[in-house]
């Protein structure tokens, strides 16, 4: 059973691929909103998953999910990659039995955490799954090997970007970036009328095409920068949360597939420099092959990992016994 969130394109991937799911709540911004939006995802899900009866419920740092699986003596794996979202950690760790993170990642978090050696992203993007469609490029009006810029704004309405920021004259950043190439710009929230001739007009299962195809990805979004880089494009992470999370920091020390920027003027220098170099896309994708032949299956792992955990004994609360030895060959 699948159980969604109406936020940002979620709900159109899941129909895209027509996946059926369930919709537990929609995001609204504010804090107060935030946390009655939790509530109700907390007493939908435990209501499902009492009918539904799951042995497993597994999602991405989510307090629900540990919560309701501790609740009906179920089990429950964790996926996190985003070291700041402290608040969810500490409501969801204590009852969850598994916490999956890359191996990048900057806290050792106890005896329940797994580290594979990959990203959330390697997922969905590692070559054994995704294949660009170039068809993308026709619809966008591009002709194979034109330059074209992707920028990303977010809505910092997630409870771990309260108080954080990211491009502040974008503007600036677009005028800038277009005397290279078209620009087009994948937005979460409302834009003003003069960003409108630049917004992406293609469904979120093209994305990554269209990300595959681009000379540069410049933005807010974190998930967008992983994405980019890791498909061999030249990616730039503007916000002020740079450096706090692993999987960016090797990206960037160990692959030099991504930059991160807490300065936006900082950032506009190097997508400039980086616009004016003729062997980019054939320099990234050689870096992008070498992280690949590093990087696992992550797929492969998590079907493994769900495979290996033993059924539930009747009347065991909670509690996972599992080697790490046998996942070891994917992690």
């Amino acid at each position: 059973m699948v159980v969604s969130r109406d936020k940002d394109v979620v709900i159109d991937l899941l129909n895209a691929y027509n996946i059926p799911h369930t919709v537990l709540s929609k995001v609204k911004k504010g804090k107060i909103r935030l946390l009655e939006e939790f509530f109700i995802r907390e007493t939908k899900l435990y209501k499902m998953a009492l009918k539904f009866n799951p042995d497993l419920i597994i999602g991405i740092l989510s307090p629900p999910v540990a919560h309701i699986a501790w609740a009906l003596g179920k089990k429950s794996i964790i996926f996190n990659d985003t070291e700041h979202a402290e608040i969810a950690q500490k409501i969801t760790y204590p009852f969850c039995d598994i916490i999956c993170t890359p191996m990048s990642f900057k806290k050792d978090v106890g005896k329940k955490q797994i580290r594979y050696s990959g990203y959330h992203e390697l997922a969905y993007l590692h070559p054994a799954y995704f294949s660009p469609n170039p068809e993308v490029l026709r619809e966008h009006g591009l002709a194979p090997g034109e330059p074209f810029v992707v920028l990303r704004f977010i809505s910092w309405g997630a409870h771990h970007d309260v108080g954080q920021y990211g491009i502040n004259n974008k503007l600036a950043f677009v005028q800038e970036l277009e005397k290279f190439g078209k620009v087009f710009i994948s937005s979460e929230g409302n834009m003003a009328e003069e960003f409108d001739r630049y917004r992406i007009k293609v469904s979120p299962e093209k994305i990554h095409s269209l990300l595959y195809y681009a000379t540069l990805c410049v933005g807010e979004g974190a998930t967008m920068a992983v994405e980019s880089a890791i498909l061999g494009t030249p990616s730039i992470y503007v916000s002020s949360l740079a450096g706090t999370m692993g999987n960016f920091s090797e990206l960037e020390e160990k692959y030099g597939l991504l930059f991160n920027y807490s300065d936006p003027e900082a950032a506009m220098k190097k997508a400039v420099e980086l616009l004016k170099d003729p062997e980019l896309k054939r320099n990234w994708s050689l870096k992008k092959d070498a992280l690949l032949k590093d990087k696992i299956d992550v797929t492969e792992f998590m079907v493994k990992l769900i495979e290996e955990i033993p059924e539930k004994k009747r009347g065991e609360k909670k509690g996972v016994s599992i080697s790490k030895a046998s996942v070891e060959n994917h992690v």
